[in-house]
């Protein structure tokens, strides 16, 4: 039986690394037809040929910066010149910076989060609407985190931006009820990307102790959820999906084992 998203506009952003360039292969493998942006170009042209190879019916990349809005501008027009429907909007750019508390912590790693996290899916949902409005069963699937909807210590900005995403999407489906256009947000918990490199600014080796002793998820983990909230029939919409490890049963609470 052929695939629900074989040639399906897939428009992914932050597609360069981690959850999107994971997300472009997996839907390439469906035969999918991907539209990828990020800043880094460079990784950009290796996931469109990752996932071409991985069977995708066409692949397209182009720069994107979320967080400038005329960049986000110019991406959508570059979007029309393929096609004038979109099937799938993934706003997967993002990510967090920073875990000091709010007495410690830097306006510059504030705004990147609030940028890219909140406003970077408000634009890119903005911008790709038009193509998806007179398209119904199409889906904007944004990324979210459990930190979205429990707190920490160290993670104010970063716990604020995801709510704000959370209830972005929330608002979404409320406005977008009766057009056929279906909103839901994907939550991970503890996965192993780039995600723990970019908020230490670089600190490998403290990067990898936030995973240390547990299986955490991987980026294809998320991927295959993706795909498969994607490829539901049109008249179902998965809501939310929070996605832990077996290893994390609360965001305080991880096993990890002790190394023998």
């Amino acid at each position: 039986m052929p695939s629900r998203l074989a040639g399906k506009w897939v428009l992914i952003t932050g597609a360069s690394s981690g959850f999107g360039a994971a997300a472009a292969r997996a839907f390439g493998a469906e035969g999918a037809k991907l539209l990828l942006g990020a800043r880094r170009e460079d990784r950009l042209k290796q996931v469109v040929a990752d996932s071409t190879k991985a069977g995708a019916k066409e692949g397209h990349a182009h720069f994107l910066d979320v967080s400038q809005t005329s960049s986000v501008e110019a991406f959508a027009q570059w979007v029309r010149r393929h096609t004038d429907k979109l099937d799938v909007l993934i706003n997967n750019a993002g990510g967090a910076k920073g875990m000091e508390k709010v007495a410690e912590a830097k306006d510059e790693d504030w705004e990147f989060m609030v940028q890219t996290n909140v406003l970077g899916v408000l634009r890119m949902t903005r911008a790709c609407l038009p193509m998806m409005i007179n398209n119904p069963g199409s889906i904007i699937i944004n990324i979210g985190s459990i930190a979205g909807r429990v707190a920490y210590e160290g993670g104010a900005a970063y716990c604020a931006v995801k709510a704000g995403e959370l209830k972005i999407t929330q608002a979404l489906r409320l406005e977008l009820n009766g057009t056929g256009v279906r909103v839901s947000t994907v939550d991970p918990g503890l996965a192993e990307t780039e995600f723990s490199i970019v908020r230490f600014k670089g600190d490998a080796e403290r990067a990898k102790k936030v995973y240390e002793g547990i299986e955490p998820l991987t980026a294809e983990d998320i991927a295959e959820t993706l795909v498969w909230v994607a490829s539901r029939p049109p008249h179902v919409n998965i809501d939310e999906v929070l996605i832990k490890p077996t290893d994390q049963a609360a965001i305080h609470k991880i096993y990890r084992r002790t190394a023998k």
